[in-house]
């Protein structure tokens, strides 16, 4: 099944975690709130990591969210990941994935893929290509 949500996020938490290595892109680790509205209703708690150029919006990220809300009608939780580089106007190497048993309550047993867009307008979309 196929199933969308627009998002929006709240209460970034920045960490204090620097690696000992210095790289080209500096590199940082935040926890942020995810609300959901749509086939996908809920919200999730997200663990961002990225190495990324404020001034140029370059960089990549790394996100494992855990979920809880329902799909289509159907109440639980579970994990997702998902991953994606930029040359600061666009989104390529795009990675993304339910996590497979992280599902319960009535989404115990979900399994797919998912992707992010971001429209024109800046409103942000995830897309859910799922089976229960």
């Amino acid at each position: 099944m196929i199933s969308n949500a627009t998002f929006t996020t709240s209460d970034f938490e920045p960490t204090d975690f620097v690696p000992d290595i210095t790289t080209g892109l500096t590199t940082g680790h935040l926890r942020m709130i995810k609300h959901f509205e749509g086939g996908i209703s809920g919200r999730s708690i997200t663990q961002f990591t990225s190495a990324f150029d404020q001034q140029t919006g370059v960089g990549t990220y790394v996100a494992m969210e855990s979920f809880e809300g329902t799909v289509d009608g159907r109440h639980g939780t579970f994990n997702l990941v998902h991953a994606a580089s930029t040359s600061g106007t666009d989104r390529a190497n795009e990675y993304g994935l339910i996590v497979p048993s992280s599902g319960t309550g009535e989404l115990s047993g979900i399994r797919g893929s998912v992707t992010m867009q971001v429209d024109p307008d800046g409103i942000h979309r995830m897309v859910f290509d799922y089976e229960v």
